[in-house]
């Protein structure tokens, strides 16, 4: 992790845009745009044609694809990819996120409110859960940055609020929290808490993780599918997992 590189992204990215909120006046969005000169501050090696794809990253060695989300779009690119080049995925979570509403008639912007929700690498099982047929690929690894950040959304949804079912329009990094980096599938071990000692379940995984009960139950199966998980049974109606014995 490389704070100072990070802010240099960024002031480099707000000098291009003309908005005075710093957002919105590029093709792409603000937080895929720092991501970028981030992980590679040469833009010649930006935007890169591959295998009838366009890469975001390609330093000549490795490939870096920065997703918003969505990894179904992904699927494609990492069956071209995979067999030739190592590529690494990077997903940026927001850690402690402040939400900024805009008023599409007048312009106006209403004050900061701080999200609840403090994201954590756990978040980033939902979107890894569409791709799981290529974790585990010995030329596949994660970046998951997690950023400070504004959130801007429009106030066009479909309840009284006008807040349900609204649309983001963009997101403006404020710092880097932390990253952790997956350079090889056994390094995804090292999201389960220390603390589980033998089987547990669902809600004491999600305890020891400090994450939501619906997160660990996403998380566990997709740890269980790439072989770190067992489930030896039942504790009255809940399922129990426990790490596989090659990994204990």
């Amino acid at each position: 992790m490389d704070r100072q590189a990070f802010e240099q992204a960024k002031m480099k990215v707000l000098l291009k845009q003309n908005d005075p909120h710093g957002f919105g006046t590029l093709r792409e969005k603000t937080v895929h745009a720092v991501m970028k000169l981030y992980y590679e501050p040469n833009e010649d090696f930006h935007e890169v044609p591959i295998e009838g794809y366009i890469a975001d990253i390609y330093t000549g060695k490795r490939i870096i694809e920065i997703q918003n989300g969505n990894f179904n779009k992904l699927r494609p690119k990492l069956e071209a990819f995979l067999p030739s080049y190592p590529v690494t995925v990077v997903l940026p979570i927001p850690h402690s996120k402040w939400v900024i509403w805009i008023d599409e008639e007048s312009g106006s912007l209403s004050p900061k409110h701080r999200s609840p929700v403090t994201g954590s690498v756990y978040h980033a099982f939902p979107e890894l859960y569409k791709i799981k047929q290529y974790l585990g690929h010995p030329n596949l690894s994660f970046a998951f940055p997690l950023i400070d950040m504004d959130e801007y959304r429009l106030l066009n949804g479909w309840s009284r609020n006008r807040k349900r079912g609204s649309s983001r329009y963009d997101r403006m990094p404020l710092a880097l929290y932390d990253e952790v980096l997956i350079e090889r599938t056994e390094d995804f071990l090292g999201l389960i808490p220390y603390e589980l000692d033998g089987a547990f379940t669902v809600r004491e995984f999600a305890q020891a993780a400090g994450i939501h009960r619906d997160l660990a139950g996403t998380a566990l199966p997709l740890l269980m599918h790439m072989g770190f998980l067992i489930r030896p049974g039942k504790r009255g109606r809940e399922y129990l997992y426990e790490v596989a014995e090659r990994y204990r």
